[in-house]
This record gives structure tokens, C-alpha cells and sequence, in this order.
């Protein structure tokens, strides 16, 4: 619970800025899109047709039988006990 209100914080603070936050797979890193809250965004989270906001696909936080949704997977953001969450990048300071 507590990543998501930190997600939603993101949101807010990442529509204000020009580049939205990313997220990364912390092991692998690959990229798992970005914390826009624009849902016509291709890579944004909050797309609910997209590869990365979609309830369907294996690359999104928002499958809860994902890798990196489900409640029991060791590299979801929604498993409090995850111990290879994907993490947040702010690509302005990259």
C-alpha cells in the first residue's frame, strides 16, 4: 500500500514536470514505462491499452497476474514484501 501512495505522489509531482518518471526492473533493468498520468500516452502506466498500463501484459504494474503486479510476485510493485520491486527513475537526473 505504501508504494502505491508513493506512486501517486509520483503522478502528481510527474505532471508537473516535462519527463515523467520511470520505472525499471531493478535486476534486469528493463524499462517497465513511465509515471504519466496521460492515458494516451504509449508508455505511460496509466494506459490502459498500452504495454505498460494494461491489465494484460506481461510488462505491466497493473497485471495482477504479472510479474510485476501480482500480490506475490518478488518483483511487483504491489507485494509489500518484494525484495526486486521495480524502481523509480526521475530522468531529469539521469
Amino acid at each position: 500500500m505504501r508504494k502505491i501512495a508513493m506512486l501517486m505522489s509520483l503522478f502528481i509531482t510527474a505532471a508537473a514536470s516535462a519527463a515523467p518518471p520511470i520505472l525499471i526492473d531493478q535486476k534486469t533493468g528493463q524499462y517497465l514505462g513511465n509515471l504519466s498520468t496521460n492515458q494516451n500516452d504509449p508508455d505511460s502506466v496509466s494506459n490502459p491499452h498500452g504495454r505498460y498500463g494494461s491489465k494484460t501484459s506481461k510488462d505491466s504494474i497493473n497485471n495482477p497476474n504479472g510479474k510485476y503486479g501480482s500480490p506475490q510476485s518478488n518483483d511487483s510493485m504491489n507485494n509489500p514484501y518484494a525484495t526486486n520491486a521495480p524502481i523509480v527513475l526521475d530522468r531529469e537526473n539521469k
